[in-house]
């Protein structure tokens, strides 16, 4: 029998003994074993640390980001071999969809996180501090990332979100991590483990993999290590106490048993959007995974006047749920992942039904399509019901994982407040109802008990994740029963993987720890005006200070007019008793353009677009007659993705200080210890350019160039061209460019068009021994010229000709049989790529 095999330390391995069997849940068979006698898991820990740990450490958060996506994107291209073992653990399509794909989203989600991160490989967090009245003592905070391992303890019923959900957040934070599948799943945790090993993406060590029950994996953790655990609450609170955990006060998060609560509103009687929303998401919660959800509804709180209206449309909607094998379409619900899981429901459900009644389903009787539900881990759904919900207490403490709810009727909201916090801590709640006061007092009075509470309603419900979907972006986990911990929460879930720590110093030592410009940090004087530089070659404190400009009261007057603004201190100089203005004053807005005229540079360059503004302060007024002047410096970088028509570019924040040139000149008697020249600041933000430095300019002499290195003799570094095959094909391609050739038909789908024409901005090279589209098959089977030199005439020829076409013809387009209709300069950018492709092909760059 094959074992499931482990990845640590570098390699693929697997367990000395025999090990245990792992099931088939629904046939029964045995499909592998699961065996760790041999593993050195200290060793294991200690490579995740240093081999993994160090490469990602390096790493900034935008490179880490680009990384969870391009592994994301690999996944999903081969995400259908995961879903045949995925029907193996009993889950259908849909089931295993959430699993797969929503493991994969978690990737996506989480890369997207690098936008509110800086490009390096720690984090600035917060504002910063003065600590002192000169302003030259300040502090700031950053978190770094933690020199320790994740070490994650999963759960059976999700093995690819409860992996990619944890690993996508620590990954992020620059931290690698070693997962323990549950044994009983651990085959599609493998499976996916090893398409992402064999990706390359990830660097060596950011990814182990344990497939098997370790009991001494916390026994060698350390203070730098992190510990997350889905599962039981028992064996969490175990875990938790563990003397290591104590010892060296290793953060430990966990998500345990969950006794999640559903609350109809007394508004949402039959016949409302609400009622039926409420029951469809009960039976959904109830049959999505059979029930093998930590979020699934486990109480459902009703008005004590619509118990039997529930009840009723509950087992109606029951009734459809077809059960058997997960391949067939017309199944809904598959099986529990085992059989000893089935027997653990039963259990469960027999201590409930001490107090509660089973008013639907059955746990001796159950009719399967396709399966043998003696062989496989079969359960009917059960629906439960108890009508003293306060006094029979079972319901509240005891978890039946699988397909399993108890109805329960309630007489004020503030009775279902109770039941629901009864459960003591659970991580998610809902309620259906189309009363927002009703919402807010529930909401308000039931968070202290919950991890995230959903508020259904007709006018969410299309849009609506549903009770029982986490997100990455927000907090999932729970109070109390459900763990007290929290997974996940966007910024909040890398943050628990970084360590915080407070920094302190002067502006300008902190500027440079932080590469954030900090207020009264020394200026970098710019040795050309900052708008001339690319991103790359901007750095934060380096400063412009400008020209003068003096304010008049045509200025104001003129201003008010264009933008009519008419505030009586702009314009009713007779009105000015008792306020804090003494004379006509400046718009706040006109010294902001005013300080823009000032500090902008008119010509084109790297500068392509002005992004926003992020804050802007006016600290006291500016009368006519006065004179200012601007310091421009740039406060931070921040990276962005570019996927539309433009070249790749980034954001700069400036930090914009206009200042009262004329207040030097005051007299002392003028002037008190508040006094400061400043009298506006603002960020704003521009996008700029980064450098093109990875294509040589293509043009006619560049082109004549790199002809006369070419021989009949010179051997391309790949693809099955000669040299005169390569010149044929760019002068073939050059003469669609000037429209002398326009017989082709555009190859690209209409629906990835636009992605693909877009690619033409970016710095990118062409990628080596692409598949040859039909035309160039064509190409290499004959030749049109007599000779190489031939060709390289006709070539230099139909580049001309290229040339002369749009400068008399500027705004028209040509077809191009992969990017569609291009105009002159997005020819000119696929000359550049292509010519550069082909004569690099050749050794000639």
């Amino acid at each position: 029998m094959k074992k499931i095999q482990h990845y640590v330390q570098g390699q693929w391995t697997e367990g000395k003994d025999e090990g245990a069997p792992i099931y088939d849940a629904i046939t029964g068979e045995v499909i592998s074993n699961v065996a760790i006698e041999g593993l050195d898991v200290p060793e294991i820990l200690q490579y995740g640390r240093t081999k993994g740990g160090e490469e990602l450490r390096k790493m900034t958060f935008q490179e880490r980001g680009n990384m969870l996506k391009k592994l994301a994107l690999y996944l999903t291209k081969r995400k259908n071999e995961f879903y045949d073992l995925s029907y193996r653990t009993g889950a259908t399509k849909v089931d295993s969809w959430i699993d797969i794909e929503g493991g994969f989203g978690n990737l996506f989600a989480n890369a997207s996180l690098r936008k509110l991160f800086p490009n390096q490989p720690y984090h600035v967090e917060g504002d910063p501090i003065d600590l002192s009245r000169g302003g030259r003592f300040m502090a700031h905070h950053i978190m770094v990332p933690k020199k320790g391992v994740a070490v994650h303890i999963n759960a059976f019923n999700f093995p690819v979100w409860g992996m990619l959900e944890k690993c996508a957040v620590n990954w992020m934070a620059g931290v690698p991590a070693v997962v323990l599948p549950a044994p009983s799943s651990s085959y599609l945790a493998e499976a996916v483990a090893r398409a992402i090993i064999e990706s390359g993406i990830l660097p060596e060590g950011a990814l182990q993999i344990i497939n098997g029950t370790v009991r001494n994996i916390l026994d060698t953790v350390e203070s730098q290590d992190v510990v997350t655990f889905t599962g039981s609450a028992a064996t969490g609170r175990l875990l938790k106490a563990h003397p290591r955990i104590i010892q060296e006060a290793v953060p430990f998060t966990m998500e345990a048993d969950s006794l999640n609560a559903s609350i109809l509103g007394e508004d949402a009687v039959p016949g409302t959007p609400e009622f039926d929303l409420f029951v469809k998401e009960v039976r959904k919660e109830m049959t999505v995974k059979a029930g093998q959800k930590c979020t699934a509804i486990r109480r459902i709180i009703v008005p004590e006047n619509l118990v039997e209206d529930v009840q009723i449309a509950l087992g109606k909607a029951l009734d459809k749920v077809t059960i058997g094998d997960p391949r067939l379409k017309e199944v809904r619900m598959g099986s529990l992942i085992s059989k000893q899981q089935v027997e653990a429901v039963r259990n469960s459900v027999k201590d409930i039904a001490k107090e509660a009644e089973i008013v639907y389903g059955n746990l001796d009787k159950i009719e399967t399509i396709g399966a043998d539900a003696k062989k496989g881990a079969f359960i009917s759904p059960i629906l439960l019901r108890t009508d003293n919900p306060f006094e029979n207490t079972a319901v509240h403490e005891r978890e039946a994982f699988g397909p399993v709810s108890t109805i329960m009727p309630y007489k004020t909201i503030d009775e279902a407040v109770k039941l629901a916090q009864m459960g003591k801590g659970s991580l998610v709640s809902s309620i259906a109802t189309f009363d927002d006061k009703i919402a807010k007092e529930y909401v308000v009075n039931a968070a202290s008990h919950h991890g995230r509470i959903l508020v259904l309603n007709r006018e969410s419900a299309k849009e609506s994740t549903g009770h029982g979907s986490p997100l990455p972006y927000l907090v999932h986990g729970g109070p109390g029963r459900a763990g007290g911990g929290e997974e996940m929460g966007g910024m909040r879930g890398i943050k628990h993987y970084l360590q915080r720590t407070a920094i302190q110093g002067s502006p300008t030592t902190i500027t440079e720890i932080t590469g954030i410009y900090q207020q009264n940090a020394k200026y970098k004087e710019a040795e050309q005006h900052p708008f001339k530089y690319h991103w790359e070659d901007i750095e934060p404190g380096m400063s412009l200070k400008t020209h003068k400009r003096t304010i008049t009261d045509t200025d104001i007057i003129n201003f008010a007019n264009v933008t009519w603004d008419h505030f009586y201190a702009h314009t009713d100089i007779t009105s000015l008793d008792g306020s804090i203005f003494e004379k006509r004053t400046a718009h706040g807005y006109f010294i902001i353009s005013a300080a823009a005229g000032l500090f902008v540079y008119p010509n084109k360059g790297p500068v392509a677009a002005n992004y926003g503004l992020d804050s802007i302060r006016f600290l006291r007024p500016l009368y006519h007659n006065d004179t200012i002047y601007v310091r421009l410096t740039c406060k931070e970088k921040v990276d962005r993705d570019v996927a539309s028509a433009e070249h790749p570019s980034g954001i700069v924040k400036w930090h914009v200080e206009v200042f009262d040139a004329n207040f030097e000149n005051r007299p002392d008697s003028q002037k008190s210890d508040k006094d400061s020249p400043l009298v506006a600041v603002a960020t704003i933000l521009t996008m700029v350019q980064k450098k093109q430095e990875t294509f040589v300019e293509i043009n006619r002499q560049s082109i004549e160039g790199y002809l006369n290195k070419l021989s009949e003799d010179t051997k391309p570094l790949w693809g099955n061209m000669t040299p005169q095959h390569m010149i044929e094909h760019l002068e073939y391609s050059t003469r669609i460019s000037s429209g002398e050739i326009q017989d082709i038909e555009i190859g690209t789908p209409e629906k990835i068009l636009e992605k693909v024409h877009n690619t033409l901005y970016n710095y990118n090279k062409m990628p080596r021994n692409f598949g040859a589209p039909e035309r160039l098959e064509e190409e290499l089977k004959t030749l049109s010229y007599e000779s190489l030199d031939e060709a390289k005439q006709k070539l230099l020829e139909a580049y001309d000709r290229f040339e002369t076409y749009f400068k008399e013809h500027p705004e028209e387009t040509q077809k191009n049989i992969v990017f569609g209709h291009l105009n002159r300069y997005e020819w000119n950018l696929f000359h550049r790529k292509h010519y550069n492709h082909h004569f690099e092909q050749f050794g000639l760059i």
